[in-house]
């Protein structure tokens, strides 16, 4: 733990920064996996659209999930060790996709963006000139999310316009 890089923190200690981002590094690691995994399972239309969207953003989470480490380390604390600890920690949780179908997949997906949307808007409120480092980090982080809500949220409408042309054709 580097004590002068500690030093600069004001009005909040470490260990309760360290707590924040474990709950938001158990996040991210879930989020990789349920990316990862609906990336190899999902199936119909655009479904390779929705693949690579999903492999990228499963690649983001984890790189988020090393940066959140990296900064816990930082601070003196420890990542969590232990896989079941991201469900005992997590704030957003995690959805298996059940209905691997590409439209409730991406529902899940954007449901999840979501909440870590709002979980890093407020670790950005909680560490704003109390702690430079991580609210530069966690802001880093925030804007990832906002766009891959954007990203999400633009191939679902894609999806769904698609799918009223074709009924509009048939008909």
């Amino acid at each position: 733990m580097a004590k002068r890089g500690i030093s600069i923190l004001k009005g909040i200690k470490a260990d309760e920064v360290v707590t924040l981002l474990n709950k938001a590094y158990a996040d991210e690691w879930l989020a990789y996996y349920q990316y990862f995994i609906e990336a190899k399972v999902v199936k119909g239309i655009m479904k390779d659209a929705a693949i690579t969207e999903l492999t990228q953003h499963a690649a983001d989470e984890l790189r988020h999930a090393t940066m959140l480490s990296d900064r816990i380390l930082q601070l003196g604390g420890t990542p969590l060790l232990h896989p079941q600890d991201w469900l005992t920690h997590t704030n957003c949780g995690y959805d298996a996709p059940i209905d691997a179908n590409v439209l409730p997949v991406l529902e899940q997906a954007i449901k999840g963006e979501q909440c870590a949307i709002s979980i890093y808007s407020k670790l950005i409120d909680t560490t704003r000139e109390k702690d430079i480092v991580t609210y530069d980090m966690i802001s880093q982080i925030l804007a990832d999310e906002v766009e891959h809500e954007e990203d999400l949220q633009a191939l679902y409408d894609d999806i769904h316009e698609f799918i009223a042309e074709v009924k509009k054709n048939i008909q």
